[in-house]
């Protein structure tokens, strides 16, 4: 017999609203409508994500009769998931709503990005095209104006994202949902996994802890789920934060290899059936050990600064994606009185650029008492701006200043990055050691105290 189905707006139990719905603020009223995103984004998601047994246009109460639906699924589906801990949690909790819904395993098919490359490239395109899916989903990719993100015709194609971006900066023909206007933004895991919660019911317990890995990759190992977050506790306490945590370095570290092996980390996360999963695969945890390394060989690099003593630049040469981390790292104890962005520069990772990553500097946001007043992407932009030769936005291309206000970056070729470089004045200034404000906590031989001991020079 069947069971009534569920309507996408009625009350959850109350285990239900604990674990898998944005939580009250505590004044009795329901959270924003529009968070994570706006509800019309959020329902046409839900309704794109049901359409798998059958193409034509359905009403909503329709596609809501489909969550019960036991017909063979027909349509081949492609899931195109970011490489890092955010993204891979993603995909993996659509991939599992898609079969607790009753789509065939063997019908849908995981597309990774090549190293240094983005779903827009044209080879990108033609390995998806070579797939033939009906149905595509492209998750925390980030997003821009681009051809449809297939060339198949009639092809069906929804992004799932957070990254800043314009109403109009999406694959012709897509439709997407995004959190990047509803803040505090959400991210893309956490986004995935609220509209999926009401389409089956045992998505809280396959997928909130993916949800909570996902989040904790992208906005911090210390996050506070606080509203409209919803209220994670019960998944904290299950698992342990600690536990969670060393899951997402481990899911983040193949992709940060030389080898780039993102495989690896997304067939170690579709088999686990919870985060303890992972903290004993030796795949993983060599990658870990691997990154780890190179971190600590590149992180002592001297710092310079722009003339303006707004931005502190780190150069390194690695064939490893290290530069986000250390960038995260310097930018949590690198002090000074106009510091504002920790910029990390990697030489070494795809021959012929560099690939960059920009995070605001700690002291910058005390200063700012919190209220997120540096736009990384809008700095990167207005230095641009300053050069005398109009050509240079155009040659540093689509890749530069992508990202969030407050985590961004950039692949740009060798000679456009050196022009950012001198328009900067990045090492220029007169910016000295002692302009700097060094924690007397933790001596011991870490960034922290850099500046107490003697760097040797770097053999990269």
């Amino acid at each position: 017999m069947k069971r009534p189905a569920p309507s996408f707006t009625e009350s959850q139990s109350s285990k239900r609203a604990r674990i898998g719905s944005p939580a009250s603020d505590g004044s009795g009223e329901p959270p924003g409508a529009n968070w994570p995103a706006k509800k019309e984004e959020i329902e046409a998601a839900r309704r794109f994500i049901l359409e798998w047994s059958d193409p034509k246009p359905h009403s909503e109460s329709f596609a809501r009769l489909l969550i019960l639906s036991s017909a063979a699924a027909k349509f081949r589906t492609l899931i195109v998931p970011d490489k890092d801990a955010d993204g891979l949690a993603s995909g993996s909790i659509l991939q599992r709503t898609l079969v607790l819904l009753g789509l065939s395993s063997s019908l849908i098919t995981t597309h990774l990005v090549q190293r240094g490359k983005n779903i827009h490239d044209p080879s990108e395109r033609t390995a998806m095209t070579k797939l033939s899916p009906s149905y595509v989903f492209v998750l925390d990719q980030g997003s821009r104006r681009s051809l449809p993100v297939v060339d198949i015709p009639n092809h069906r194609s929804l992004i799932i994202d957070h990254h800043q971006a314009a109403e109009d900066e999406f694959p012709i023909g897509s439709q997407h949902v995004t959190a990047c206007n509803s803040p505090p933004i959400s991210t893309s895991a956490l986004l995935t996994y609220l509209i999926c919660h009401p389409l089956h019911p045992a998505i809280e317990e396959q997928c909130a802890w993916l949800a909570v890995l996902g989040t904790h990759g992208d906005l911090g190992t210390n996050f506070k789920w606080q509203p409209p977050f919803p209220d994670m506790g019960v998944v904290l306490k299950r698992y342990t934060r600690k536990r969670l945590n060393d899951a997402v370095s481990l899911i983040n570290a193949p992709r940060r290899t030389a080898a780039y092996n993102v495989h690896t980390a997304w067939e170690a996360l579709t088999e686990a059936t919870s985060p303890v999963d992972m903290l004993t695969n030796k795949a993983l945890l060599a990658a870990r050990a691997e990154v780890n390394a190179e971190v600590e060989r590149c992180t002592h690099v001297p710092p310079n600064f722009s003339s303006d003593g707004r931005v502190a630049v780190l150069r390194m040469n690695s064939k490893a994606q290290v530069h986000p981390v250390i960038a995260t790292r310097w930018a949590g104890h690198l002090k000074s009185a106009r510091l504002e962005v920790v910029m990390a520069a990697n030489e070494g990772y795809l021959e012929g650029h560099v690939n960059f990553s920009c995070r605001v500097a700690r002291c910058a946001k005390e200063r700012s008492g919190g209220k997120g007043e540096v736009n990384i992407i809008e700095l990167l932009n207005d230095i641009v701006k300053t050069a005398g030769d109009p050509s240079l936005r155009d040659r540093l291309g689509e890749s530069f200043a992508r990202g969030h206000k407050e985590a961004s970056g950039g692949i740009v070729p060798m000679k456009e990055f050196e022009e950012i470089m001198a328009l900067m004045g990045v090492g220029t200034g007169s910016r000295k050691k002692k302009d700097l404000v060094i924690p007397e906590k933790r001596r011991e031989n870490t960034i922290t105290n850099y500046f107490l001991k003697k760097v040797g020079p770097q053999t990269d």
